[in-house]
């Protein structure tokens, strides 16, 4: 499948984007400083804002939620937000906060298991840690950090020492086995010493100096094309970073629209959004309120807006495997390179319903994007989104889209090189939706 200069651009914007992002905190100031090159401008929650007429703004919480929005030219009670949200962690490694201990002259960093990871799929890969790191001072001052080059290594055990591997499957015990290997212990020097010896060089600060770090583990392998005529993508963190930077192009596609467009990313949504920047906090429902206030609407204008709003979950979907045919419902069969899918489940794992699913389908079909519609086996437990708690929480009207998707949350994701074009495209049209139909 021969793939456009196009499509294939966006595609290594992507993989640019996953690699400059090892972390969720990377992730977020990656965004941040393509936004301000957009002419965004930076807000401070704990300030009033005073926004301007067709103005680019945007606010990050914790430094790993970013919501950003760009002012709309028609009223906002009659247009209401345009609203795409995504998530910026992905399933992995984090090391836990006193990670450093000795096995047998082996320096090893203790790790805990965030989301829900494969972890078989991170033995025998080049490591690193990326994350910030807290640092003492007048006021505690955070810093990004990231080793860049493999620093850590998780190796499988021989064949020779267990036999029935390839019979059973990995098995690795979270406790005991899932410690990453660093290096030999400096005889005379305590283990965590000589951990924080490395993180304050790489700091270029006193190891006195550190009060607390969040470092998250990663695979440096960079990401790539595969395929006869690279017709596919491989990298980390595909899930979700990939939709991240398909709303955040087709956000910055257009100076301006007639509603006002909104991009909301959140951390925490693989251990469940329940933290004071994720999906279930106030932050996306406060930052709508505070645009509506800021512009001089009343709180009645703003519920007006919220009525003519609408909210795409944007995540990753489960791609169609030949190996593996049983694992999918029979006529539900997502295909690389065809396509974003609208994600249904009647349990509502997914928000989408026949009128969101029919509005999409119309904007899809605006844009020249073809589309797919994926439900889950129905013997097989759903998972599920932002696009629920958001919802909720707002009293939108909403859908769930993602892109097909190979070896979702494994240390190494694929993906279709068309796909993430096709996507953009679509989240195009739906900004540039001046009014949403009304059922009912």
């Amino acid at each position: 499948m021969p793939i456009d200069p196009g499509p294939r651009r966006q595609a290594e914007d992507l993989l640019r984007f996953i690699d400059a992002s090892p972390s969720p905190w990377h992730a977020a100031a990656t965004l941040a400083e393509w936004l301000e090159e957009a002419g965004f401008q930076c807000l401070d929650e704990r300030q009033a804002w005073a926004l301007e007429p067709a103005g680019r703004y945007y606010v990050l919480r914790d430094d790993s939620s970013l919501i950003a929005f760009s002012l709309g030219t028609d009223p906002l009670p009659e247009a209401g937000f345009r609203i795409v949200g995504a998530h910026t962690d992905s399933p992995g490694l984090r090391l836990k906060p006193q990670p450093a201990h000795v096995a047998d002259a082996m320096l090893r960093l203790g790790v805990e298991v965030y989301g829900s990871p494969i972890l078989a799929t991170w033995t025998d890969r080049d490591l690193s840690l990326a994350g910030r790191v807290v640092l003492r001072g007048d006021s505690p001052t955070v810093c990004l950090m990231d080793f860049a080059e493999p620093l850590v290594r998780l190796p499988n055990l021989a064949i020779h020492l267990n036999r029935e591997v390839n019979e059973a499957g990995l098995k690795l015990d979270k406790q005991t086995e899932l410690p990453l290997l660093l290096t030999e212990v400096e005889e005379g020097l305590p283990a965590a010493r000589q951990f924080l010896q490395l993180l304050a060089e790489r700091l270029d600060c006193a190891e006195e100096a550190i009060l607390s770090f969040e470092l998250a583990v990663y695979d440096t392998q960079k990401g790539g094309f595969w395929g006869p005529q690279g017709e596919f993508i491989a990298a980390s963190r595909l899930d979700n970073l990939a939709s991240c930077h398909a709303a955040l192009t087709a956000l910055l596609a257009e100076d301006e629209a007639a509603a006002t467009r909104v991009l909301a990313l959140f951390d925490h949504e693989e251990i469940g959004s329940e933290s004071f920047k994720g999906a279930a906090s106030s932050f996306l429902g406060d930052t709508l309120m505070r645009i509506s206030a800021s512009l001089g609407f009343s709180a009645f204008d703003h519920q007006r807006a919220l009525a003519s709003s609408f909210l795409i979950s944007a995540d990753m979907a489960h791609a169609f495997h030949p190996n593996f045919a049983g694992a999918y419902e029979p006529e539900h069969k997502l295909i690389i390179n065809h396509g974003p899918a609208i994600k249904v489940n009647a349990n509502l794992r997914y928000t989408t319903e026949a009128f969101s699913q029919a509005l999409f389908i119309g904007w899809c079909e605006a844009a020249g994007v073809p589309w797919q519609i994926y439900a889950h086996r129905g013997n097989l437990a759903c998972g599920s989104t932002i696009g629920p708690i958001a919802s909720a929480k707002l009293g939108v009207r909403s859908l769930d889209v993602g892109n097909p998707l190979w070896a979702m949350h494994s240390v190494r994701e694929s993906a279709g090189s068309l796909d993430h074009a096709f996507l953009i495209q679509a989240l195009r049209q739906f900004f540039a939706c001046a009014r949403i139909p009304v059922n009912g």
